[in-house]
């Protein structure tokens, strides 16, 4: 196996529903496979995506930073039950885990076990299927939507409830240090200080990701990149679900339309059948969005 760090740049025309704006559009982007210097490659990326914004004419802009390793280090420092993680990494991806949707998420309301001889029948089953049996019962009743929800909607409702009375409620403590988690932001010392506050305070060992996470920053300033002008937000996420660490925007200040997107994602190859993860880092800039781009 070529073990040998390998980069990538394209310029073409790709297709994407985008609600108000063309489904095909033309994109750039820089992609890094095989480095195993992950905080450099990091702030590298970050670094040639801010390049080509100046150099684009774009100058008013802000950048926003995420870090899903950090998060899901935090859930197994955690010990939550695996289905406690995912939905949680999951409304984290989606940029959506804020203190509402924590809440929510995460209500001790549980309704009581009606179908229990159905859901033993699903226990185990691949999700997948399991929902499609969930929803062909329903179809079979002649139940396509209630309250506006559809049927695949209400079997995904209904195996997300099972799943939650299997695990029990999300323990309380967990639940509180999960609010502080996700109200944390600010330029990446002063996150990164609040972060260790917190850990302190609940005994959890996060060091080997906050030692990365500061590695990352001193890494951004060794790139030129204006440290206390990022914006971290521990409850940033993009919502595509390879990513695996930092992950980042860059937005322009006067819309709000995000010019550049991008992070690490050292599972992507392994999903598409590559033996083992390989480190990966890259972004994507939307040159129809930027000043002088085309649609």
């Amino acid at each position: 196996v070529n073990s040998t760090p390998v980069g990538f740049s394209y310029c073409g025309p790709v297709f994407r529903v985008r609600p108000g704006e063309a489904d095909e559009f033309q994109q750039a982007g820089i992609e890094s496979f095989g480095r195993t210097d992950a905080e450099a490659a990091d702030a590298e990326i970050l670094s040639r995506a801010h390049e080509a914004l100046l150099a684009a004419g774009e100058e008013q802009f802000e950048i926003r930073l995420g870090d899903l390793g950090l998060f899901t280090a935090l859930l197994d420092a955690l010990g939550l039950q695996p289905v406690w993680q995912r939905r949680l990494r999951r409304a984290f991806a989606k940029g959506a885990l804020d203190a509402a949707t924590l809440d929510a998420l995460t209500d001790h309301e549980i309704e009581p076990r009606a179908h229990a001889g159905l859901l033993t029948a699903l226990q185990g089953q691949d999700p997948r299927a399991a929902r499609g049996f969930v929803e062909d019962l329903l179809k079979i009743a002649g139940i396509s939507t209630v309250g506006g929800r559809s049927a695949g909607e209400i079997a995904e409702r209904f195996l997300n409830q099972a799943s939650r009375e299997e695990a029990g409620a999300l323990p309380d403590d967990a639940r509180a240090l999960l609010h502080r988690y996700v109200a944390i932001e600010g330029d990446p010392d002063s996150a990164s200080q609040r972060l260790r506050v917190l850990c302190d305070d609940a005994g959890l060992n996060l060091n080997a990701a906050l030692d990365a996470f500061d590695t990352r920053a001193g890494f951004y300033a060794a790139c030129g990149l204006p440290v206390h002008d990022i914006l971290f937000s521990a409850r940033f996420g993009r919502n595509l679900d390879y990513y695996t660490g930092a992950v980042f925007e860059i937005r322009r200040k006067a819309d709000s339309r995000v010019l550049v997107g991008g992070g690490r994602y050292d599972r992507l190859l392994h999903l598409l059948g590559a033996s083992d993860m390989i480190p990966a880092v890259g972004c994507a800039v939307f040159l129809d969005r930027i000043k002088g781009g085309r649609s």
